[in-house]
């Protein structure tokens, strides 16, 4: 079983964004030193749900603080990229950490994203096969080119060249027959409780996947009890998620979905390895049972303290994983 750490980048109430991106990499560097195999860096704009707008960015001046862990964007957003600028900077990244790199990618959301950025609301609805295609390519070692209908130019060499196999973030049966058409893992949210995770994985088998490596992401939080833990995450989360996820603002004037905050948070304290050691321990072992997945990325930041969070990691590496090692 391999266990990262989800660093979103989470700036809670009263946090400065610039402190909130430096204590993002001691967390990376934390980790490290905690045992864990990687760290995955989310990538948000416009909103303070996660202030790290560059998940490659952040993944750079990661590995040059760390010298074993594995980096990963989880996600860098496809329809707001053009698809072999990704790629160079994803090759830079390989070769600079001496392969330690894992790109990422998700179609995103009809967010104000697309407007500032130029890519469109039909880029975001039709185009992610396309997008992916292209990045594919750009990957493979060799020149890329294009001729479709969000992509046209003359074939061209990568420099540097790499061959790196992304992966694909998959909430929705059409995301998942893109990845398993293509041989992808997926990557699945922290939202999915262990009978969506596992209907997702029999979903792409069922299309043809044949991908191993399946990642799931989950909030991750140790406590003395579990008790104690849940209550600590019902405490502190809430104040976060509510300005935070009111920073999605659709492209077009759709009506945004509202969600029921404390009664996430619940499902997540439910869901996930939130408690004491042996029970952090105990669910991830029978999710990865129910499902498959043998790969798990913990959202660690849920206190919105970084000593605390500190804290939590340093209590993972020392008191969960060796569970889960033996």
């Amino acid at each position: 079983m391999r266990i990262g750490v989800f660093i979103i980048a989470a700036r809670f109430p009263g946090q400065e964004p610039g402190r909130v991106l430096a204590d993002s990499v001691e967390l990376i560097v934390a980790a490290e030193e905690a045992g864990f195999d990687d760290a995955w860096i989310a990538e948000h704009h416009f909103m303070t749900y996660g202030v790290c707008p560059s998940a490659t960015t952040l993944a750079a001046v990661a590995i040059g603080r760390t010298s074993r862990i594995g980096l990963g964007t989880a996600v860098s957003v496809l329809s707001t990229h053009h698809p072999v600028a990704l790629a160079e900077q994803a090759a830079m990244l390989h070769h600079l950490s001496g392969g330690r790199f894992t790109l990422g990618v998700g179609r995103g959301g009809p967010w104000v994203d697309l407007e500032v950025f130029g890519t469109g609301v039909e880029r975001f609805e039709r185009g992610f096969g396309e997008s992916l295609d292209v990045l594919l390519r750009a990957l493979s070692g060799g020149p890329v080119a294009a001729d479709g209908e969000f992509f046209r130019f003359r074939e061209v060499a990568m420099v540097p060249p790499a061959r790196l196999r992304p992966v694909v973030a998959c909430t929705s049966e059409a995301t998942v027959g893109l990845a398993a058409g293509r041989g992808l893992p997926m990557l699945l949210g922290m939202h999915v409780g262990d009978a969506g995770k596992a209907d997702l994985v029999a979903g792409y088998a069922a299309r043809g996947g044949t991908a191993k490596g399946h990642i799931a992401a989950a909030v991750g939080h140790v406590a003395d009890s579990t008790a104690l833990a849940v209550r600590e995450l019902k405490s502190s989360m809430p104040g976060w998620l509510g300005p935070g996820l009111a920073g999605y603002v659709p492209v077009d004037g759709r009506p945004r979905a509202s969600r029921d905050i404390p009664g996430y948070v619940d499902l997540l304290t439910r869901i996930h390895p939130v408690g004491s050691a042996g029970h952090c321990a105990e669910t991830l072992l029978c999710t990865s049972e129910a499902t498959g997945i043998e790969h798990f990325i913990l959202m660690v930041e849920g206190l919105g303290e970084h000593r605390r969070t500190l804290e939590n990691i340093r209590r993972f590496g020392a008191e969960v994983l060796p569970l889960l090692a033996r």
